[in-house]
Order: C-alpha cells, then structure tokens, then sequence
C-alpha cells in the first residue's frame, strides 16, 4: 500500500492533574480507520496523558506496518519535544518521552504537526468518552 497513514492523538485530563485518558486514531492511507482507542489512564497530567496517547498510537501504528506516518496532536509541547525543538526538561516526562523514542524508533518514515484542537475532534471524542466511561462507573457507597 503506497502513500501516508495518519495517526491523531490526543490526551486529557479532568483538573491537572486528575482522572485522566488517552485517544487515537490511525488511519490507513485510504483514510480508513485501522485501529481506535480510548482508555482510562488513571491520575495523571494533561502533558502525562498526551505523552500515553502518543504511545499507544505509535504502538498501534507499529502492528499496522504504518510506513510513513504522519502523527498529529493537539500538544504542541509533545510535538516540539518530539521533533527535539523542545528539550524535556520536566523529570516526569522525561521516562514517557524515552518511551516514545523507542516506539518512534521501530517504524519507518514519521513526521509530526501540531494541530489546531479542532482537527483533532476524533481522537478528543475517544478521550473524553473513556472519561465519562469510568466516572459515569464510579458510584458513592
């Protein structure tokens, strides 16, 4: 299969930090959605939750053979700090930011762009779902 997948992620949490979960969607080069997900993450920050979104994604695009990839996200400081425009300098990131390397290092060809929230409504929805999901679960004894 010739031409680009995309992959959109996206990470939130419900105060900073609070209950928090990750969103993507990989598209084949056909724009066919290949795999989506959203999940509950636990307690975390917003930039905690993007960087797990950005892993999951390009774990996803890993297994689909996704080569080139274009990753697109909401977060400017994952994007810049991805393309080394940014250096990570929060000791917290720092371990997610290794981890996304060594999945960015199994796969061909990526680029990245820093989207406008509004382009990034699918995986957003994925997020936001997840977190309703489990809030909507827990219930006072």
């Amino acid at each position: 299969m010739s031409g680009e997948w995309l992959l959109r992620c996206d990470g939130g949490a419900r105060g900073n930090p609070g209950p928090a979960a990750l969103g993507f969607v990989l598209l084949d080069p056909a724009g066919r959605v290949a795999e989506e997900r959203g999940r509950y993450i636990g307690p975390a920050t917003n930039n905690v939750a993007e960087y797990r979104a950005l892993i999951a994604g390009l774990e996803a695009a890993g297994r689909a053979g996704a080569d080139p990839l274009l990753v697109c996200m909401d977060s400017e400081l994952v994007v810049r700090q991805m393309t080394g425009e940014y250096r990570v300098k929060n000791a917290g990131l720092k371990p997610l930011h290794a981890e996304a390397r060594r999945a960015l290092a199994k796969l061909g060809r990526v680029r990245f762009s820093s989207i406008r929230r509004e382009a990034n409504a699918h995986a957003d929805r994925l997020v936001n779902e997840a977190l309703d999901a489990f809030l909507g679960s827990e219930s006072p004894r």
